[in-house]
């Protein structure tokens, strides 16, 4: 796999399908016996895949009925998806009753894995896997997504009957929050700063980052921000401000600023507008709903 992946014509596809299609995907979403494995086609890629994924990962296995290798993974990836209690779902999709699916993922060989997550390609393997690697490889997944996803660590727990242990207080955040109550953001910056120099993958520091540069900006913001930019469509940094000042009295407007923009661009500077965005998102409690909606659209405009 390499570069962005297309999905956006599975997406027609699917609302093409309709109504007509549902007791066919009814049947389809039995996958192997467990409520986390599903069996997924075009029609129901968008549904069981793409939007399933903004809550939890979705690990996509390309199978096909002649490859023997599939045969050994198939099951192991079953029985661990049905472990899982849900952090994570296991779509299971033959490639010869659904050929367009591994040609937009530019399969080579089978068996394929990938794991979507936000509506996007995070990890991929190719070929049969011992279960200690298979068990490695997902919990590393489920590592690398867990502050992102608050629904891993709710099934993690239903699944487990583990309480989640009382958080201590951090003085290093109390440093930060308290120079943030006064006001000074330059300090806060730099109290999460050194936090992120001692920690680089402490994914609370990071946000809190986030929205202290955000309000930073935001106190600076040009008033007239927004009109500049309506008058500028591809200046990409007038985009952003106008964006920024959006954002806090209607952060749908925001949104769809910048996919519009990410629908305009390409390369480098629509990296930049997906990059922008996706820091908007981080301001945003988890599970809000407008930023799920906007995810999506987001999936949609890049692949």
């Amino acid at each position: 796999m390499s570069g962005a992946v297309d999905l956006s014509a599975l997406k027609n596809k699917a609302e093409a399908a309709g109504s007509g299609n549902q007791s066919s995907q009814g049947a389809a979403a039995q996958g192997g016996g467990s409520q986390w494995v599903v069996d997924v086609t075009e029609s129901t890629f968008q549904s069981e895949v793409i939007d399933r994924s903004m809550q939890v990962p979705v690990v996509v296995d390309l199978w096909a009925s002649w490859c023997e290798p599939c045969k050994q993974l198939s099951p192991v990836l079953e029985k661990l998806a049905a472990e899982s209690g849900g952090a994570w779902v296991l779509a299971k999709i033959d490639v010869d009753a659904n050929q367009r699916i591994p040609q937009i993922f530019g399969v080579q060989s089978l068996p394929t894995v990938v794991a979507i997550a936000n509506g996007q390609p995070v990890e991929a393997f190719q070929g049969a896997q011992p279960e200690p690697q298979i068990r490695q490889w997902i919990s590393s997944l489920l590592d690398q997504m867990r502050e992102q996803m608050p629904a891993i660590a709710e099934a993690e727990r239903a699944a487990g009957g583990v309480e989640p242990e009382p958080e201590q207080e951090d003085p290093r955040f109390t440093e930060a929050e308290d120079a943030l109550d006064r006001g000074d953001y330059s300090a806060a910056e730099s109290a999460y700063q050194r936090i992120l120099a001692e920690e680089p993958n402490n994914e609370q520091a990071k946000a809190a980052l986030q929205q202290v540069r955000f309000v930073a900006r935001a106190e600076s913001a040009d008033p007239d921000a927004i009109a500049k930019a309506d008058a500028a469509p591809d200046d990409l940094d007038a985009q952003f401000a106008a964006a920024d000042a959006e954002l806090v009295g209607r952060p749908e407007a925001a949104f769809e600023r910048l996919i519009g923009t990410v629908k305009r661009t390409a390369g480098d500077d629509r990296d930049r507008v997906r990059q922008h965005l996706l820091e908007l998102f981080e301001l945003f409690p988890d599970g809000d709903e407008r930023v799920l909606a906007a995810r999506r659209k987001l999936a949609s405009a890049l692949f």
